[in-house]
C-alpha cells in the first residue's frame, strides 16, 4: 500500500512538472542586459564588502568601482528586447497526462518486482564495507605512491606536504607527523607546517600534548605569534598539566581573536566550560568575537566629506598604533598598521610598521617586498632605489629567485649605478615570465635602452 501511495505522488509530482509549464500562455524572458545589471550591481556590493574588510585599498576600489559602473551605464543603455519564452500548448499538455501514467504502469508491471522484500542499506554489512574500503584503498594507493616518488625526490617540500595529509587521512598519525617534519625541515621552520606537525604528534598520543610538540608550537609562534593551532594546543597543554586556569585565559584570547562565525569559537566554548568543571572553577563566559566595522559605521563614513573621513582614518590609524606599543608580538597588527599607513601616503611610516612585522616573521618573503614596496613607492624611475629597498629585496630574491618585483627594482637599482650586466641579468631573467602585454613591453624597452649605452 505504501509503495502504491509513493509511486503515485512520484507520478503526479513528475506529470505536474511537464504539464503544468505546457498549461502556461507565452512570457518574455528577461533580456540579457538585466542579467548584466543585476551582475554589475552584485560586483559593486562585493567591492564594498572587500574595501571594508582591507582586502584592497581606496585607490584599487575607486578604479574598479569606475570601471564596474562604466559597464552599469553601457548596460543600461542598451536596448531591450522582448524575447517570448514559448506559448501554452494545452491539448499536448493533456495528452501527456493522460500517457505518462499509462506507460509508466506498464513497463512497471511489464519488467518489475512489486514482491521483492526491502534491503535496507544499515543491514547490508558487506556492500557497506566494500564501499568503505574501496575510498580507503584509493587513499593507501596514493600514500604508496607519494612514498616512491619521495624516495626519488626527497627534497619535493609538496610532495611530503602530500603525503602528510595523505597519511592524516588514513589515521596513521605518526605517518603524517615523520612526513610533516621532512616538510618542515625542507620549508626552514614553516609555522604553519610545523602547526600541522605538532598537531599529528597529539594526535598520535591519543590527544595529549607530549613535550616535543609543545617545542614545535612554541617555536611556530615565535615566528608567527597568531598561529591557531598553535595557540590551541599550547593551552590543551596546560589544560592537561593542571593548569586550568592559564589554559582558559589562553583560549579566552584566541576566541577574542576570531570573527563570530568561526565553528572553532564552538570548540572553544566546550574546552573552556569543561576544562572549568574538571578544575572546580567557574565557567566564565566566551569573550566576545573579534569585531570589525559595523554597516552602521560605513554607512556614517560615507555621509562624511573626504577630510571628515581623513580624520576618521587618520584616529582608526592612531588608535591601531598605541595598542602596538602595549602589544608589539600582534603580527597581523602591524599588518594593518602598514597597510592604513601606506593608504594615507606616508610610506616611511608604512615601511616601519612592516619592519616590525618582518622582525615577528623573517621567513615571510611578502612582509619584506610589502616593505621595500611601501619605500618606493610612486618614485619616478630616475629617482634613486633606497638602500634600505635594495637590501630588502636582495632578502626576497634569495628566498624567491623569481618574485618580478624584485626583479624589477634590482635591475632598477642596478641600472642606476650603471652596473649594466647586472640589470640586464636582473630584467632578461624577469622578462621570461611576463606574457605578451604592457609590462613585457616596458621590460623590453628598458632592456633595448641598456644596449645603447
Amino acid at each position: 500500500m505504501l509503495l502504491a501511495l509513493a509511486l503515485a505522488v512520484m507520478t503526479i509530482a513528475v506529470v505536474g512538472t511537464v504539464v503544468v509549464p505546457l498549461m502556461r500562455s507565452a512570457r518574455v524572458a528577461p533580456d540579457r542586459a538585466a542579467f548584466d545589471r543585476a551582475v554589475y550591481r552584485d560586483q559593486l556590493k562585493e567591492l564594498e564588502r572587500d574595501e571594508a574588510r582591507g582586502l584592497i585599498d581606496a585607490t584599487q576600489a575607486r578604479t574598479a568601482r569606475l570601471e564596474i559602473e562604466r559597464r552599469l551605464l553601457a548596460a543600461d543603455a542598451a536596448p531591450e528586447a522582448a524575447v517570448p519564452r514559448g506559448a501554452g500548448s494545452p491539448i499536448l499538455a493533456v495528452t501527456l497526462a493522460l500517457l505518462m501514467p499509462a506507460a509508466a504502469a506498464i513497463f512497471y508491471l511489464a519488467l518489475g518486482r512489486p514482491g521483492v522484500p526491502d534491503q535496507p542499506w544499515a543491514s547490508r554489512g558487506p556492500e557497506r564495507a566494500l564501499a568503505a574500503a574501496n575510498g580507503h584503498v584509493d587513499l593507501e594507493k596514493t600514500a604508496a605512491s607519494l612514498a616512491a616518488k619521495l624516495k626519488a625526490e626527497p627534497e619535493n617540500e609538496q610532495s611530503w606536504l602530500l603525503l602528510a595529509r595523505t597519511e592524516a587521512a588514513l589515521g596513521h598519525w605518526q605517518k603524517s607527523a615523520d612526513a610533516y617534519q621532512q616538510a618542515m625541515q625542507l620549508s626552514k621552520g614553516s609555522p604553519e607546517i610545523a602547526a600541522s606537525y605538532g598537531e599529528m604528534l597529539v594526535m598520535a598520543a591519543d590527544g595529549m600534548v607530549p613535550p616535543r610538540a609543545r617545542e614545535i608550537f612554541t617555536a611556530a609562534l615565535a615566528h608567527d605569534p597568531a598561529n591557531l593551532a598553535a595557540r590551541y594546543y599550547l593551552a590543551l597543554g596546560q589544560a592537561q598539566a593542571g593548569d586550568a586556569a592559564a589554559a582558559i585565559a589562553a583560549w579566552q584570547k584566541l576566541a577574542g581573536d576570531l570573527p563570530a562565525e568561526s565553528p572553532l569559537r564552538q570548540e572553544l566554548g566546550t574546552r573552556i566550560a569543561d576544562t572549568a568543571k574538571a578544575a572546580g572553577l567557574p565557567a566564565p563566559e566566551l569573550a566576545a568575537p573579534a569585531r570589525g566595522p559595523s554597516s552602521a559605521d560605513m554607512a556614517k563614513a560615507a555621509e562624511m566629506t573626504p577630510e571628515e573621513r581623513q580624520r576618521m582614518i587618520r584616529g582608526m590609524v592612531e588608535t591601531l598604533a598605541a595598542k602596538l606599543q602595549a602589544n608589539p608580538q600582534d603580527l597581523e597588527g602591524w599588518m594593518k598598521l602598514g597597510r592604513a599607513y601606506a593608504v594615507l601616503g606616508e610610506r616611511d611610516k608604512a615601511a616601519d610598521a612592516y619592519a616590525h612585522a618582518a622582525a615577528l616573521k623573517p621567513d615571510d618573503p611578502e612582509i619584506l617586498l610589502n616593505e621595500a614596496s611601501a619605500l618606493v613607492a610612486g618614485q619616478k624611475p630616475e629617482t634613486p632605489v633606497p638602500e634600505r629597498a635594495v637590501a630588502l629585496l636582495k632578502r626576497v630574491e634569495a628566498m624567491r629567485p623569481d618574485q618580478p618585483a624584485a626583479l624589477w627594482y634590482l635591475g632598477l637599482s642596478a641600472a642606476q649605478q650603471h652596473n649594466f650586466a647586472a640589470a640586464k641579468d636582473y630584467w632578461q631573467r624577469l622578462l621570461v615570465q611576463l606574457p605578451a602585454g604592457n609590462e613585457h613591453d616596458a621590460v623590453n624597452a628598458a632592456l633595448a635602452a641598456l644596449e645603447k649605452k
